[in-house]
């Protein structure tokens, strides 16, 4: 482990301190030491707070330290720290710079401290880490969140993959202006006795008899522009019997892909739809299908524990809106979109919302069936934990138009205090416009105490204007 640094090592000394500072009066000594730290504190012998200085917006209730042992205003795991620095600096130790949390009305403040001996007396230099703080704070959610997602892809990757490999339809991803062959699942190498792998670089185009290229070319760069194209009828190049091909279009990272369907071989699909089957009862994020009356049909194990119930039979037949959704709200909207889209993406709502309970928030995606009689299918992800570790110092709303914007992601119990923050922000500025932010006048018009005052400016982000006055 580094040995730390003390807070003079590395500094180049002052060559004539004594040409320098032989004559400094205590006007001067005094603005050194104010400016020397955010907060600076003179100790007694004991270890009592004598005397202070500090930034009242910083440190609004710092005049309340005086007469008290330093020890009194920290935490509990700071205590020991002070009490080190306090005894090293009486016997003339090198001092470091340590962390300390002083307890203050808005909670514990992280301030660096390091303690100088002066005469009789001891003072302690503080530099205020809460900026600080907040940064690192900000880094490690970014870096937890920036985690969670390469997970969640990663495991998306996986369940996909699993997908493409397990299916018993031959699946080919192409390049369009190439077409060579990018991916090739298992069913498609069995399908052309090829060995694992070795289709992977390939061109399609050379699996099949010459008199169906042409065709196939053609019908290719058909389906770049349509996704509304019949399957053509091709023969494999070793002479079986002719085969189904569908392709589609997509786009990923700037580059044209042609996914591939092979159908029509004896065999080859038989199975497909039971292997679908069971990747969806097995996939970790719920699944649930209804009929047009959003009454349930199906769900996974996944969609059942999600909603605490005993077994699929419990939830056979009731309607969705009895686990999904704000009553009379979320899957009206939901239901709406998918009229209008066919496909709902990543719709934000709860899971279990009663009259005493605002539910577990949940991200939905939905998409509907054709026909006369359509089916809906929801894929349900849980995400409180993501929510509860998102960063929300200085989110909150600042106009009445964001207000708004809360309906349907806030119950209206948050959304209440939302808005009297915001009145009490609004309110605060309007006084300090007022009175030209004399701080004290606006403290008398608004009917609050001068530290009431200084614990809202430092609240709402109010405390660092240059131009405020304390009279």
């Amino acid at each position: 482990m580094p040995a730390r640094k003390n807070a003079l090592e590395g500094k180049l000394p002052f060559s004539s301190p004594h040409q320098h500072f032989e004559e400094i009066d205590i006007q001067a000594v005094t603005r050194l030491a104010m400016v020397a730290g955010d907060l600076v504190l003179v100790i007694d012998q004991v270890g009592r707070i004598v005397d202070l200085a500090a930034n009242p917006a910083e440190f609004p209730d710092a005049r309340q330290w005086l007469g008290k042992d330093w020890i009194d205003t920290v935490s509990v795991e700071s205590k020991a720290k002070v009490m080190e620095m306090l005894a090293n600096a009486r016997k003339g130790v090198t001092q470091h710079w340590r962390q300390v949390n002083q307890i203050t009305g808005d909670g514990q403040v992280p301030v660096r401290f390091v303690v100088v001996s002066i005469g009789g007396q001891s003072l302690a230099f503080g530099r205020d880490m809460r900026d600080a703080a907040a940064l690192q704070q900000r880094v490690l959610q970014a870096q937890q969140s920036l985690e969670r997602d390469y997970l969640r892809l990663r495991q998306l990757e996986a369940r996909y993959r699993m997908l493409f490999e397990q299916t018993e339809e031959p699946v080919l991803i192409i390049e369009a202006d190439s077409f060579r062959i990018r991916e090739a699942n298992h069913a498609a190498h069995s399908l052309f006795h090829a060995k694992p792998g070795s289709l992977q670089g390939g061109k399609l185009t050379a699996l099949f008899a010459k008199p169906s290229r042409e065709s196939l070319i053609a019908f290719l760069g058909s389906a770049l522009v349509t996704n509304s194209l019949q399957p053509i009828v091709a023969e494999p190049l070793d002479g079986r019997r002719s085969v189904s091909i569908s392709a589609s279009g997509f786009r990923e990272r700037g580059g044209q892909y042609l996914l591939v369907r092979i159908a029509g071989v004896s065999g080859v699909s038989e199975h497909s739809s039971d292997a679908t089957l069971d990747v969806v009862e097995t996939m970790p994020d719920a699944f649930v299908l209804t009929d047009q009356r959003m009454q349930i049909q199906a769900a996974n194990a996944a969609f059942v524990e999600l909603v605490s119930a005993a077994s699929l039979d419990q939830l056979r037949g009731r309607s969705l809106g009895e686990f999904v959704g704000r009553p009379g709200i979320d899957l009206d909207l939901i239901e709406g979109q998918l009229a209008k889209h066919d496909v709902a993406r990543n719709v934000s709502t709860v899971i279990g919302a009663t009259d005493g309970f605002e539910g577990e928030p949940v991200e939905l995606s939905a998409v509907r069936t054709g026909g006369e009689q359509p089916f809906y299918g929801f894929v349900i992800r849980p995400i409180g934990r993501r929510l509860r570790d998102l960063p929300t110092p200085g989110d909150a709303p600042r106009s009445v138009e964001q207000l708004t914007e809360l309906v349907g992601r806030m119950s209206l119990r948050d959304i209440v205090r939302e808005s009297t923050d915001l009145i009490e922000r609004l309110c605060i500025e309007a006084a300090l416009e007022y009175t030209s932010n004399n701080r004290a006048s606006a403290a008398e018009i608004l009917g609050l105490s001068r530290q009431s005052l200084y614990s809202k400016l430092h609240r709402y982000g109010l405390g660092n204007m240059a131009d405020s006055v304390d009279i």
